[in-house]
């Protein structure tokens, strides 16, 4: 469930930097996108292996 949330957040934090970017370091730029799916990417990573079981 929390992966399905991230997820979420993070494409709609994608969507807002494509129509106005941050302004943060390392995200300046529209074609910065592709950062913020890397990060989405370590994320979704991290819950899955830090998951309990």
């Amino acid at each position: 469930m929390s992966t399905k949330i991230l997820l979420v957040l993070v494409l709609v934090a994608m969507g807002l930097h494509l129509i106005k970017p941050f302004g943060l370091p390392g995200l300046r730029k529209r074609a910065d996108v592709w950062k913020i799916a890397i990060i989405l990417i370590v994320a979704m990573m991290m819950a899955l292996v830090l998951r309990p079981e």
